[in-house]
């Protein structure tokens, strides 16, 4: 007899481990709920841990704004010996001695701080002809691959670790935008330092304003009870909450969730009188019903508009 999944709308924040891929957890936590639709927020490489929101039913339609979302990562570089990878799952390509004090380090990691530019790793998904980048470099090709604008709005030491001091390693925590690779982060700041590094640790703490804390193992999840399970589960706004919010009236929320175009009210207006032109979150009385495009002083374009059984 087939097996009858769940439809549940919301968001789970979920600690990943170390070494399942990003779709062997999300696959994991749709089977402890038994959802029947799921999605989820960024990939994480199987040799990183941390946060990874999952998004069930309709809060698959606001993943969009999770990818776009900065990125707040711990991470472990070890110095003195680079990979062809930039990670420790690859072959080492080189080893070199280690002179630089600790200012030095911290000198290094905060040059990045700000716009930069980042060429992208061999060993990544992104494609190239409808391939991606890291089939190439398994079939041991190197493409040529243009720099790409990033941000590393923040970056610091937390920690040096002088065990091995041919051999330190140096533990930061940064911030960065979309798209930043911190394997690459990790082996820019080597050769600044002269002597190469490869990335050892990788921790996601944060994914715009969600974050660890409140996160659950796949472990901690499925000793909970079957039918308690579904508290772990946050409301879908919870993508959302970085949005003005604007609460219609039944009149105009009657037509918003028809995707018609509004010019709102006095009253609806209100809390956006200070709000930029841009997107919004929109709600009948607590119920989320979508996300709308606002144009001052006060024009309204639905965005994405939530299923009819949330009206």
């Amino acid at each position: 007899m087939k097996r009858v999944r769940l439809n549940i709308d919301g968001v789970l924040l979920l600690d990943k481990p170390i070494g399942p891929s990003s779709n062997d957890a999300l696959q994991r936590a749709r089977r402890a709920l038994n959802a029947a639709k799921a999605g989820h927020g960024g990939t994480l490489d199987p040799m990183a841990s941390g946060l990874l929101p999952i998004a069930f039913g309709e809060a698959t339609k606001f993943l969009h704004d999770l990818l776009d979302a900065d990125k707040t990562y711990e991470a472990t570089l070890c110095l003195g010996i680079t990979t062809d990878t930039g990670d420790a799952e690859g072959q080492i390509t080189g080893e070199r001695p280690v002179a630089c004090e600790d200012a030095a380090i911290d000198a290094a990691c905060r040059a990045f701080q700000g716009d930069i530019q980042q060429v992208p790793p061999m060993h990544s998904a992104l494609k190239r002809d409808g391939k991606p980048l890291y089939a190439y470099a398994r079939e041991g090709i190197v493409l040529e691959r243009e720099a790409r604008p990033v941000t590393i709005h923040s970056i610091e030491v937390i920690g040096i670790d002088r065990t091995d001091p041919q051999r330190p390693r140096v533990s930061l925590r940064t911030r960065v935008s979309k798209g930043t690779y911190i394997r690459t982060l990790a082996e820019d700041i080597g050769e600044r330092l002269g002597c190469g590094a490869h990335l050892v640790a990788l921790r996601r703490i944060a994914v715009g304003r969600l974050t660890i804390d409140r996160a659950f193992t796949p472990e901690a999840l499925e000793q909970i009870d079957p039918e308690a399970r579904i508290a772990t589960v946050g409301a879908v706004d919870m993508l959302l909450s970085g949005l003005p919010p604007v609460a219609l009236v039944d009149s105009l929320a009657d037509r918003f969730i028809q995707g018609q175009r509004l010019v709102l009210d006095n009253v609806s207006r209100a809390p956006l009188a200070n709000a930029p032109a841009g997107p919004v979150r929109v709600y009948r009385g607590d119920r989320l019903l979508g996300t709308a495009l606002f144009a001052p002083p006060g024009l309204l374009a639905p965005q994405r508009v939530l299923a009819t059984h949330h009206d």
